[in-house]
């Protein structure tokens, strides 16, 4: 356990269990679901948010549906390590909201990325803003041909 970690009891794996399944829950949802009062639910999950446990919640949208039917894994080498590139690397990264997941990674990559957009077109509209401004040793994308599932709640064991 490192030094961030939280302790949960049984009652509060409860419920972030609940809530992960369903965000929208009303506190006295996951009150009823738990079998706790609603004020000892809400001190419950107040603590939860006071110590970064609960972070939000927000809606899950269907991407398909909007005609985002192009997933794109990216995977980033560079030559160049340094603090100030990699935070100048982040900042541009940032604003290219096609790009939903952004991480740091060990092994023969530096970077991965995850890019949702609508079609080839707009993956290479991406693609050349990510790659403008910066040298990249080695750019490739892998093109997710089934999604079988994503965004799964935590194991909460």
């Amino acid at each position: 356990m490192n030094e961030k970690s939280v302790k949960l009891d049984n009652i509060d794996r409860r419920i972030l269990t609940c809530l992960q399944s369903d965000g929208s829950l009303s506190q006295r949802e996951v009150a009823d679901r738990v079998g706790l009062s609603q004020n000892a639910c809400w001190r419950r999950m107040k603590r939860l948010q006071d110590n970064g446990v609960l972070t939000g919640a927000r809606a899950m949208v269907d991407a398909a549906a909007l005609g985002l039917d192009l997933i794109v894994f990216v995977m980033i080498r560079t030559r160049n390590h340094s603090m100030d590139w990699s935070e100048a690397f982040r900042r541009h990264v940032e604003r290219i909201p096609q790009i939903v997941e952004f991480h740091r990674i060990g092994g023969d990559w530096d970077y991965m990325l995850k890019i949702v957009t609508s079609d080839m077109a707009g993956y290479d509209r991406v693609y050349r803003q990510l790659i403008t401004g910066f040298e990249l040793d080695k750019v490739t994308g892998y093109f997710s041909m089934e999604t079988l599932f994503a965004d799964r709640p935590l194991s909460i064991g």
